[in-house]
């Protein structure tokens, strides 16, 4: 039997970010290691936005874990930007989910990147998403898809 899967062509939930000062080196550009953090923002945000927010998630006792991060930097972002950090779900497993990312200043696209999450326990170890709420999460995705 093969574990239950869903793919989705959500579309990409948007969360505008603006620089501060901490997040920038001492020429004013944004430090590489912000980026993975706003895209730990949109992820939060896409789940509240589609109706099922992490903490949810936490309360029934699953949990969020990256297992691979991948970035491509286009082009530096710098002190009081406004950017957008546009995130798409592509791929959902009761084990695994992955996310893609663009942040765009304007409608460039400065970085793009995706990553890939373990669903685990409060023991840290790798747990299955119940079959209802695993089937709540899809019909919440596929009311995105058809709006």
């Amino acid at each position: 039997m093969e574990p239950a899967q869903e793919e989705f062509n959500v579309v990409a939930k948007s969360s505008q970010v603006i620089v501060r000062y901490a997040e920038t080196d001492a020429q004013g550009v944004v430090h590489h290691a912000t980026y993975p953090i706003w895209f730990e923002e949109g992820r939060s945000d896409f789940l509240r936005q589609i109706g099922t927010p992490y903490s949810t998630w936490e309360k029934m006792g699953y949990f969020v874990v990256v297992a691979d991060l991948s970035l491509r930097y286009l082009a530096p972002a710098f002190y009081e930007d406004r950017l957008i950090v546009e995130t798409s779900l592509q791929r959902l497993k009761k084990r695994l989910i992955e996310f893609s990312y663009r942040i765009l200043r304007d409608e460039e696209v400065i970085v793009q990147g995706s990553s890939r999450h373990l669903i685990v326990g409060p023991d840290k170890q790798p747990r299955a998403l119940d079959e209802t709420f695993f089937e709540r999460v899809t019909q919440l995705l596929q009311e995105q898809e058809s709006s």
